[in-house]
C-alpha cells in the first residue's frame, strides 16, 4: 500500500484529519505501548513484587526499593543507546523498521515474564529467588526496548501533518494511548486475586495486536546515498552537537527544564500503585478504577491542551502542565484520607497526558529539521538520565528510611515536588522569541 503524501496529508481537516490511516495506525501504536507501560510499569509488576516481597510496613519499603533500583538499571541501558537512535534516523529515514524490531522484542520479554514467574526454581540470586530475579531481569530489557522504540515513534509524529497539525495529532495520539489503558486493565478481569503474574502474557499479546495497523500501513521512508559509517561514529557526532550548545541554546535549556519534569513524572508512574497501597492502603480493585479515572482524565486533559498549545503556544503551555504536576504532587504527598488521594491522581492524570503533547509539539518548534531526529534522541536521552535520578533516589531513601515505614514513601515523594519545582525555573530561563 502507497503512503499518502505530505500534501494530500496537510489538507485534511477535522475528523478527516483524526482518522486518516496513516494518523490513526500511528495513533493506535500510543494505544499499544501504553498498555505496557499501565499494566507492566505502573500496575501489575509493581503489585506483583509488592506481593512477593512486602509482608509488612518495611518490607513494603524494600519492595519499593526493589521496583526504583530495576526502573533505574533500564533507564541507564537507555542513557547508553539512545543518542544512537536519532543519529541513525537523521542518517537513514527509517523509523518503522526499527519501531517494528524492538516492540517484537518487548513482546517476547513481557511473555517470558509470565512465563519465567510461574516456574519455581529452588537456586537463590542474589538473595532473593532465581525465578523472580529472572523476572526483574526480563523486565528490565522489556523496559529498554519498550522506551527504545518511543524515540523513533515520536519522531514519526513530524511526518505525519503540517506544523499547524502536530499538536492536534500529538493530543489526539496521547487520548487514543491513554484508551490502551482501558484495554490493558481489562485483564485484571480474568485473572486470580494477587495473582499479578498472570497479567504478563495477556498484556504481550494485546500490545502485539494494536502494533499491527503502524506496522502494516505507515511506510519508512529512506534516505538514499546513505553513507556507510561505524556506529559509534554516532557519539562523535552527539558529542559534536554539545560543542555546538550556544547555537542551540534554547533547545538545550529546555532540555535541561524537561530533565526534571521528566523525573517526577517517570518515578510518579512507577511508584504510583505501591505508594497508595503503602499510603492509603487502596486494596488493587480500588487501585484499577483509581488508575481508570487518572487514565480518564488523561484523555480529556491531552484533547484539551491539543487545543491550548495550539492557541497560546506550547511553551506556556509547558509551563501550565509542570505547575499542575506540582500541586498534584503535593496533595498526594501529605494526603491523609482516600479523597485527597483520588483528587491528585486525577490531577496527575491530566499533567501526565498534557505534559507528553506539549513537550512533544515544542521539540518540533525550536528543532531544525535536518536534525530534528538527533535532537529527539538527545531529549529521550535526557528524560532517560533523569529517569535513573528519580527512580534511584525514590529507592534509596525508601531504604535509607525503611524504619520509618510509611513516613519513608511521603518523604520520597516528596522529593519529586522539588525536582519538578527545578525543572520549572529552569524552564522560565528559555524564553518564548530568541
Amino acid at each position: 500500500m502507497e503512503p499518502i503524501t505530505n500534501k494530500v496529508q496537510m489538507e485534511k481537516k477535522g475528523l478527516a484529519l483524526y482518522f486518516s490511516l496513516p494518523i490513526l495506525s500511528w495513533a493506535l501504536y500510543d494505544a499499544a505501548n501504553t498498555i505496557f507501560s499501565s499494566n507492566i510499569n505502573t500496575v501489575f509488576f509493581p503489585l506483583y513484587l509488592q506481593e512477593i516481597i512486602g509482608s509488612n510496613e518495611v518490607q513494603k519499603q524494600i519492595a519499593s526499593t526493589f521496583i526504583s533500583y530495576a526502573n533505574a538499571l533500564a533507564s541507564f541501558l537507555l542513557v547508553i543507546f539512545t543518542p544512537l537512535f536519532g543519529v541513525i534516523m537523521d542518517r537513514t529515514g527509517k523509523k518503522k523498521k526499527y519501531i517494528v524490531i524492538l516492540t517484537l522484542l518487548t513482546v517476547v520479554g513481557t511473555i517470558a515474564m509470565g512465563i519465567l514467574s510461574s516456574i519455581q526454581f529452588s537456586q537463590m540470586m542474589f538473595g532473593i529467588p532465581m525465578s523472580l530475579g529472572f523476572v526483574i531481569l526480563f523486565f528490565i530489557l522489556s523496559k529498554f526496548t519498550y522506551h527504545s522504540s518511543l524515540v523513533f515513534y515520536d519522531t514519526m509524529i513530524s511526518d505525519l501533518g503540517s506544523k499547524e497539525q502536530i499538536p492536534l495529532i500529538s493530543g489526539f495520539g496521547v487520548a487514543v494511548g491513554y484508551i490502551g489503558t482501558l484495554i490493558g486493565l481489562s485483564v485484571y478481569l480474568f485473572i486470580d486475586d494477587g495473582a499479578y503474574n498472570q497479567s504478563f502474557i495477556p498484556t504481550g499479546i494485546l500490545f502485539l495486536l494494536l502494533s499491527l495497523p503502524l506496522f502494516y500501513f505507515i511506510k519508512d521512508k529512506p534516505k538514499a546515498n546513505v553513507q556507510k559509517q561505524s556506529i559509534f561514529s554516532g557519539y562523535r557526532e552527539i558529542a559534536e552537537t554539545f560543542k555546538q550548545m550556544k547555537n542551540y541554546r534554547k533547545i538545550f535549556t529546555f532540555m535541561l527544564a524537561y530533565f526534571f519534569l521528566n523525573d517526577a513524572l517517570a518515578t510518579t508512574i512507577a511508584m504510583m500503585a505501591v505508594y497508595a497501597n503503602a499510603i492509603i492502603g487502596l486494596s488493587t480493585g480500588k487501585f484499577i478504577i483509581l488508575y481508570l479515572v487518572s487514565t480518564i482524565a488523561s484523555i480529556i486533559g491531552s484533547f484539551i491542551f491539543g487545543y491550548i498549545t495550539k492557541n497560546i503556544g506550547a511553551y506556556r503551555a509547558v509551563r501550565y502542565v509542570g505547575v499542575l504536576l506540582v500541586i498534584a504532587l503535593i496533595i498526594a504527598t501529605f494526603a491523609w484520607n482516600e479523597g485527597l488521594f483520588w483528587v491528585a491522581g486525577s490531577l496527575f492524570g491530566v499533567a501526565l497526558g498534557s505534559m507528553w503533547v506539549t513537550t512533544r509539539t515544542y521539540i518540533v518548534d525550536i528543532t531544525p529539521e535536518e536534525k530534528r531526529g538527533q535532537f529527539f534522541g538527545l531529549f529521550a536521552f535526557s528524560g532517560k538520565v533523569s529517569s535513573i535520578l528519580g527512580p534511584f533516589l525514590y529507592g534509596t531513601i525508601t531504604f535509607m528510611f525503611a524504619d520509618l515505614g510509611n513516613i519513608a514513601s511521603r518523604m520520597a515523594l516528596g522529593s519529586l515536588i522539588i525536582l519538578t519545582i527545578i525543572g520549572l525555573v529552569i524552564h522560565a530561563r528559555v524564553k518564548e522569541d530568541w
